[in-house]
Protein backbone atom coordinates (compact mmCIF):
# COMPACT_ATOMS: atom_id res chain seq x y z
CA UNK A 1 0.00 0.00 0.00
CA UNK A 2 1.07 3.87 -0.77
CA UNK A 3 0.48 6.00 2.53
CA UNK A 4 1.27 9.72 2.45
CA UNK A 5 2.16 10.94 6.12
CA UNK A 6 2.20 14.67 6.54
CA UNK A 7 4.04 15.74 9.67
CA UNK A 8 6.05 12.76 9.37
CA UNK A 9 9.25 13.72 10.94
CA UNK A 10 7.52 14.58 13.98
CA UNK A 11 7.03 12.68 17.41
CA UNK A 12 4.32 10.74 16.74
CA UNK A 13 4.07 10.46 12.71
CA UNK A 14 7.53 9.62 12.61
CA UNK A 15 7.11 6.23 15.11
CA UNK A 16 4.15 5.94 12.44
CA UNK A 17 6.55 6.21 9.71
CA UNK A 18 8.74 3.00 11.19
CA UNK A 19 5.47 0.96 12.05
CA UNK A 20 3.84 1.67 8.26
CA UNK A 21 7.22 0.47 6.58
CA UNK A 22 7.40 -2.52 8.92
CA UNK A 23 4.54 -3.11 7.75
CA UNK A 24 5.74 -3.49 4.28
CA UNK A 25 4.18 -0.60 2.62
CA UNK A 26 5.66 2.25 0.78
CA UNK A 27 5.73 5.88 2.59
CA UNK A 28 6.38 9.67 1.66
CA UNK A 29 6.27 11.85 4.10
CA UNK A 30 5.32 15.63 3.91
CA UNK A 31 6.77 18.03 6.48
CA UNK A 32 7.94 21.65 6.93
CA UNK A 33 10.59 21.29 9.80
CA UNK A 34 8.62 23.65 11.72
CA UNK A 35 8.89 21.39 14.71
CA UNK A 36 9.24 18.04 13.01
CA UNK A 37 13.30 16.65 13.19
CA UNK A 38 14.83 14.66 10.38
CA UNK A 39 16.87 12.61 13.18
CA UNK A 40 13.34 11.18 13.50
CA UNK A 41 13.67 9.63 10.21
CA UNK A 42 16.86 7.82 10.52
CA UNK A 43 15.36 4.81 10.62
CA UNK A 44 12.97 5.36 7.86
CA UNK A 45 15.76 6.29 5.62
CA UNK A 46 17.03 2.73 5.42
CA UNK A 47 14.00 1.62 3.34
CA UNK A 48 15.39 2.41 0.33
CA UNK A 49 13.32 3.52 -2.38
CA UNK A 50 10.13 2.81 -0.19
CA UNK A 51 10.71 5.97 1.82
CA UNK A 52 11.39 9.33 0.51
CA UNK A 53 10.87 12.74 2.86
CA UNK A 54 9.36 16.05 1.34
CA UNK A 55 10.34 19.09 2.67
CA UNK A 56 6.53 21.48 2.25
CA UNK A 57 4.33 23.21 3.98
CA UNK A 58 0.45 21.13 3.65
CA UNK A 59 -0.91 24.11 1.85
CA UNK A 60 2.34 24.62 -0.70
CA UNK A 61 0.34 23.27 -4.45
CA UNK A 62 3.21 21.07 -4.72
CA UNK A 63 1.86 18.71 -1.87
CA UNK A 64 -0.54 17.97 -5.12
CA UNK A 65 1.59 17.86 -7.31
CA UNK A 66 3.52 14.91 -4.60
CA UNK A 67 0.15 13.37 -4.56
CA UNK A 68 -0.16 13.13 -8.13
CA UNK A 69 2.94 11.44 -8.71
CA UNK A 70 2.52 8.96 -5.98
CA UNK A 71 -0.12 8.04 -5.56
CA UNK A 72 -1.13 7.65 -2.37
CA UNK A 73 -4.13 4.94 -1.39
CA UNK A 74 -4.00 6.27 1.94
CA UNK A 75 -3.13 9.90 3.55
CA UNK A 76 -2.56 9.53 7.61
CA UNK A 77 -2.87 13.16 8.30
CA UNK A 78 -1.13 14.95 11.05
CA UNK A 79 0.69 17.88 10.30
CA UNK A 80 -0.62 20.34 12.39
CA UNK A 81 -0.16 23.66 15.02
CA UNK A 82 -0.64 21.63 17.80
CA UNK A 83 -0.13 24.68 20.53
CA UNK A 84 -3.20 25.46 22.49
CA UNK A 85 -1.74 28.90 23.83
CA UNK A 86 -0.44 29.63 20.43
CA UNK A 87 -3.61 29.38 19.01
CA UNK A 88 -5.29 31.58 21.25
CA UNK A 89 -2.69 34.50 20.54
CA UNK A 90 -3.04 33.90 16.87
CA UNK A 91 -5.85 32.25 16.13
CA UNK A 92 -5.70 32.97 12.36
CA UNK A 93 -2.24 31.29 12.08
CA UNK A 94 -3.79 28.27 13.79
CA UNK A 95 -6.48 28.40 11.30
CA UNK A 96 -4.77 28.47 8.06
CA UNK A 97 -2.39 25.74 9.20
CA UNK A 98 -5.10 23.50 10.96
CA UNK A 99 -8.50 24.56 8.41
CA UNK A 100 -6.33 25.69 5.34
CA UNK A 101 -4.05 23.11 5.63
CA UNK A 102 -6.53 20.10 6.10
CA UNK A 103 -8.82 21.43 3.03
CA UNK A 104 -5.61 21.78 0.81
CA UNK A 105 -4.97 17.94 1.94
CA UNK A 106 -8.27 16.53 1.29
CA UNK A 107 -8.29 18.84 -2.47
CA UNK A 108 -5.06 16.63 -3.21
CA UNK A 109 -6.65 13.20 -1.81
CA UNK A 110 -9.75 13.91 -4.37
CA UNK A 111 -7.70 14.85 -7.41
CA UNK A 112 -5.99 11.63 -7.48
CA UNK A 113 -8.75 9.21 -5.79
CA UNK A 114 -7.27 8.56 -2.74
CA UNK A 115 -9.27 5.51 -0.91
CA UNK A 116 -9.17 7.05 2.52
CA UNK A 117 -7.98 9.34 4.72
CA UNK A 118 -6.77 9.26 8.23
CA UNK A 119 -7.36 12.24 10.63
CA UNK A 120 -5.40 12.61 13.73
CA UNK A 121 -8.02 14.43 16.01
CA UNK A 122 -7.66 15.97 19.74
CA UNK A 123 -9.54 15.27 23.24
CA UNK A 124 -9.44 19.23 22.97
CA UNK A 125 -12.69 18.88 21.06
CA UNK A 126 -14.65 17.85 23.89
CA UNK A 127 -13.64 20.99 26.08
CA UNK A 128 -14.94 19.88 29.83
CA UNK A 129 -16.44 16.89 29.19
CA UNK A 130 -20.26 16.04 31.42
CA UNK A 131 -18.89 12.59 31.77
CA UNK A 132 -15.21 10.91 32.25
CA UNK A 133 -13.79 8.50 30.33
CA UNK A 134 -15.60 10.73 27.55
CA UNK A 135 -17.89 8.32 25.00
CA UNK A 136 -17.12 7.84 21.65
CA UNK A 137 -20.63 9.82 21.17
CA UNK A 138 -20.11 12.64 23.15
CA UNK A 139 -20.73 15.81 22.79
CA UNK A 140 -17.93 18.19 21.14
CA UNK A 141 -17.58 21.43 22.85
CA UNK A 142 -14.45 23.46 21.68
CA UNK A 143 -13.09 25.79 24.15
CA UNK A 144 -9.79 26.92 21.87
CA UNK A 145 -9.06 28.28 18.19
CA UNK A 146 -7.05 25.04 18.35
CA UNK A 147 -10.04 22.86 19.36
CA UNK A 148 -11.80 24.59 17.18
CA UNK A 149 -9.86 23.63 13.70
CA UNK A 150 -9.61 20.24 14.80
CA UNK A 151 -13.02 19.88 14.89
CA UNK A 152 -13.28 21.61 11.93
CA UNK A 153 -10.87 19.21 10.05
CA UNK A 154 -13.46 16.42 10.95
CA UNK A 155 -16.45 18.47 9.67
CA UNK A 156 -14.41 18.72 6.58
CA UNK A 157 -13.60 14.82 6.55
CA UNK A 158 -17.40 13.95 6.38
CA UNK A 159 -18.01 16.67 3.71
CA UNK A 160 -15.51 15.52 1.21
CA UNK A 161 -16.63 12.12 1.71
CA UNK A 162 -20.20 13.22 1.12
CA UNK A 163 -19.18 14.99 -2.32
CA UNK A 164 -16.32 13.05 -3.19
CA UNK A 165 -16.71 9.90 -1.72
CA UNK A 166 -13.30 9.47 0.06
CA UNK A 167 -13.83 7.51 3.27
CA UNK A 168 -12.51 8.57 6.37
CA UNK A 169 -11.25 7.40 10.05
CA UNK A 170 -11.14 10.07 12.61
CA UNK A 171 -8.84 9.14 15.72
CA UNK A 172 -9.33 10.97 18.61
CA UNK A 173 -6.31 10.84 20.58
CA UNK A 174 -5.74 11.50 24.41
CA UNK A 175 -2.45 12.39 25.93
CA UNK A 176 0.52 10.73 23.73
CA UNK A 177 4.08 9.91 25.24
CA UNK A 178 6.67 7.94 24.58
CA UNK A 179 10.09 7.75 22.43
CA UNK A 180 11.12 10.75 20.24
CA UNK A 181 8.36 13.49 22.14
CA UNK A 182 10.32 16.97 22.73
CA UNK A 183 10.32 18.60 26.08
CA UNK A 184 10.24 21.97 24.64
CA UNK A 185 7.36 24.44 24.22
CA UNK A 186 3.79 22.60 25.05
CA UNK A 187 5.51 19.51 24.80
CA UNK A 188 3.72 16.37 26.92
CA UNK A 189 4.99 16.67 30.72
CA UNK A 190 5.90 13.22 30.50
CA UNK A 191 8.59 14.33 28.39
CA UNK A 192 8.88 17.44 30.02
CA UNK A 193 9.10 15.22 33.77
CA UNK A 194 11.81 12.55 32.10
CA UNK A 195 14.00 15.21 31.23
CA UNK A 196 13.93 17.35 33.97
CA UNK A 197 14.55 14.42 36.33
CA UNK A 198 17.31 13.11 34.27
CA UNK A 199 19.15 15.63 34.13
CA UNK A 200 19.02 16.99 37.91
CA UNK A 201 17.30 19.86 37.05
CA UNK A 202 13.89 21.03 39.03
CA UNK A 203 10.41 20.10 38.33
CA UNK A 204 7.09 21.54 38.94
CA UNK A 205 3.76 20.08 39.31
CA UNK A 206 0.60 22.68 39.07
CA UNK A 207 -1.82 23.21 41.71
CA UNK A 208 -2.10 20.51 44.19
CA UNK A 209 -1.05 18.04 41.69
CA UNK A 210 -4.58 16.25 40.84
CA UNK A 211 -5.30 17.03 37.59
CA UNK A 212 -5.83 13.78 35.48
CA UNK A 213 -4.79 12.94 32.16
CA UNK A 214 -5.37 10.05 30.29
CA UNK A 215 -1.26 8.55 28.96
CA UNK A 216 -1.12 6.50 26.15
CA UNK A 217 1.89 5.04 24.93
CA UNK A 218 2.91 6.00 21.41
CA UNK A 219 3.30 2.53 19.73
CA UNK A 220 -0.28 1.53 20.80
CA UNK A 221 -1.62 5.24 18.87
CA UNK A 222 0.45 3.86 15.80
CA UNK A 223 -1.15 1.15 15.59
CA UNK A 224 -4.62 2.49 15.95
CA UNK A 225 -3.27 4.19 12.47
CA UNK A 226 -2.38 1.28 11.16
CA UNK A 227 -5.45 -0.62 11.59
CA UNK A 228 -7.54 2.52 10.78
CA UNK A 229 -5.93 2.64 7.01
CA UNK A 230 -7.05 -0.31 6.41
CA UNK A 231 -10.64 -0.61 5.33
CA UNK A 232 -11.92 -0.79 9.50
CA UNK A 233 -13.29 2.24 10.83
CA UNK A 234 -14.76 3.71 8.06
CA UNK A 235 -16.75 7.15 8.21
CA UNK A 236 -16.30 6.91 12.29
CA UNK A 237 -14.65 8.66 15.23
CA UNK A 238 -12.78 6.85 17.61
CA UNK A 239 -11.08 7.74 20.80
CA UNK A 240 -7.36 6.47 21.28
CA UNK A 241 -6.79 6.50 24.80
CA UNK A 242 -6.84 3.82 28.32
CA UNK A 243 -9.59 4.99 29.77
CA UNK A 244 -7.73 5.39 33.21
CA UNK A 245 -7.34 8.84 34.85
CA UNK A 246 -3.73 9.53 36.44
CA UNK A 247 -2.56 12.69 38.23
CA UNK A 248 -0.02 14.55 38.02
CA UNK A 249 1.26 13.91 41.22
CA UNK A 250 1.32 10.44 40.53
CA UNK A 251 2.93 11.01 37.12
CA UNK A 252 5.54 12.98 38.64
CA UNK A 253 6.22 10.06 41.08
CA UNK A 254 6.11 7.11 38.17
CA UNK A 255 8.88 8.79 36.38
CA UNK A 256 11.20 9.38 38.88
CA UNK A 257 10.72 5.79 39.68
CA UNK A 258 11.69 4.96 36.15
CA UNK A 259 14.40 7.33 36.11
CA UNK A 260 15.89 6.42 39.75
CA UNK A 261 15.66 10.09 40.37
CA UNK A 262 13.71 12.33 43.94
CA UNK A 263 10.12 12.16 43.81
CA UNK A 264 10.39 15.45 45.02
CA UNK A 265 8.38 17.85 42.82
CA UNK A 266 8.09 21.78 43.15
CA UNK A 267 4.52 23.49 43.32
CA UNK A 268 3.16 26.43 41.87
CA UNK A 269 -0.15 27.78 40.81
CA UNK A 270 -2.61 25.84 38.84
CA UNK A 271 -2.79 27.25 35.01
CA UNK A 272 -5.61 29.15 33.73
CA UNK A 273 -7.47 26.69 31.77
CA UNK A 274 -6.33 23.73 32.44
CA UNK A 275 -8.90 21.16 32.54
CA UNK A 276 -9.39 19.73 36.33
CA UNK A 277 -9.54 15.85 34.65
CA UNK A 278 -9.63 14.03 31.04
CA UNK A 279 -10.14 10.23 30.55
CA UNK A 280 -11.68 8.90 27.12
CA UNK A 281 -13.29 5.65 26.60
CA UNK A 282 -11.77 3.50 23.86
CA UNK A 283 -14.14 0.87 23.78
CA UNK A 284 -15.63 2.04 20.35
CA UNK A 285 -12.26 1.63 18.71
CA UNK A 286 -12.05 -2.26 19.96
CA UNK A 287 -15.83 -2.08 17.95
CA UNK A 288 -14.27 -0.34 15.20
CA UNK A 289 -11.03 -1.34 14.50
CA UNK A 290 -9.78 -4.23 16.72
CA UNK A 291 -8.20 -1.74 18.61
CA UNK A 292 -7.26 -1.91 22.42
CA UNK A 293 -4.52 0.21 24.35
CA UNK A 294 -1.75 -2.54 25.04
CA UNK A 295 1.16 -0.81 27.27
CA UNK A 296 0.51 0.25 30.73
CA UNK A 297 1.64 3.35 31.57
CA UNK A 298 4.42 1.83 34.03
CA UNK A 299 5.91 0.09 31.10
CA UNK A 300 5.37 2.50 28.37
CA UNK A 301 7.27 5.23 30.92
CA UNK A 302 10.25 2.37 31.32
CA UNK A 303 10.22 2.55 27.78
CA UNK A 304 10.22 6.34 27.33
CA UNK A 305 13.05 6.74 29.72
CA UNK A 306 15.47 4.30 28.23
CA UNK A 307 15.36 6.28 24.68
CA UNK A 308 15.88 9.45 26.74
CA UNK A 309 18.81 8.03 28.53
CA UNK A 310 20.36 6.56 24.92
CA UNK A 311 19.77 9.94 23.14
CA UNK A 312 22.21 11.44 26.10
CA UNK A 313 24.65 8.64 25.48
Amino acid sequence: MRVLVTGGAGFIGSNLVDRLLADGHEVRVVDDFSSGDRVNLTAAAEAGDRFAVHELDIRDPAVGELAAEFRPEVICHLAAQISVRKSVADPLHDARLNVEGTVSVLTAAQRVGTRKVVFASSVAVYGRPAVIPVPGDAATDPRSPYAASKLSGEVYLATFKALHGIDYTTLVLSNVYGPRQSPEGEAGVVAIFTDALLDGAPTVVYGDGGQTRDYIYVEDVVDGFARACGEAGGGGRFNLGTGLQTTDRDLHTLVAQAAGASDEPGFAPPRLGDLPAMAVDPAPALAGLGWRPRTDLATGLKHTVEWARQRRS
